[in-house]
């Protein structure tokens, strides 16, 4: 008989130098190719890149407030109601809220050419830190957009 997936055994194993999980999903969304260990690599070269900026706060502390400043709290969807479309806020949910963040801040690492990636990826960590850069950009769009059809919420489903 085949062994069932529970939530349980899929769980995903904090990073081991950090002991983070979500190191571990960062690095697993920073990863193309299958190649995680040179997405483990270029990681650990962006945090110790930090490390050397900002040395009062530790490069873990910078990289979960980047996270957390880059997460949006309401975005716009399309509803169609009677032939028109209308964009319409809502509330994002806890999952999307860190997945659109991790997206956003590699979405503008990756745009910046020029640089190796890991100062790429350590000027927009610090960028999202100091809420500025390509993903916080990103992120008041998205917000000022939601503003801008608050008169359709009560489509909302």
């Amino acid at each position: 008989m085949a062994k069932k997936f529970t939530a349980s055994s899929q769980q995903l194993k904090p990073d081991p130098r950090y002991n983070s999980r979500l190191v571990a999903k960062f690095i697993n969304c920073l990863m193309w190719d299958g190649k995680k260990s040179t997405a483990q690599r270029v990681f650990n070269d962006a945090m110790a890149i930090m490390e050397e900026k900002v040395p009062d706060a530790g490069a873990l502390e910078v990289f979960e407030k980047a996270i957390n400043n880059a997460r949006p709290l309401i975005e716009v969807r399309s509803k169609r109601v009677g032939g028109a479309s209308y964009q319409v806020p809502m509330q994002v949910s806890a999952k999307r809220q860190q997945s659109l963040a991790f997206r956003w801040i590699l979405a503008a690492a990756r745009s910046k050419k020029g640089r190796p990636m890991c100062e790429r990826l350590a000027s927009e960590l610090m960028d999202a830190y100091n809420e500025r850069g390509g993903a916080m950009t990103t992120r008041e769009n998205i917000h000022r957009m939601a503003d801008a059809n608050k008169a359709f919420a009560h489509f909302a489903w």
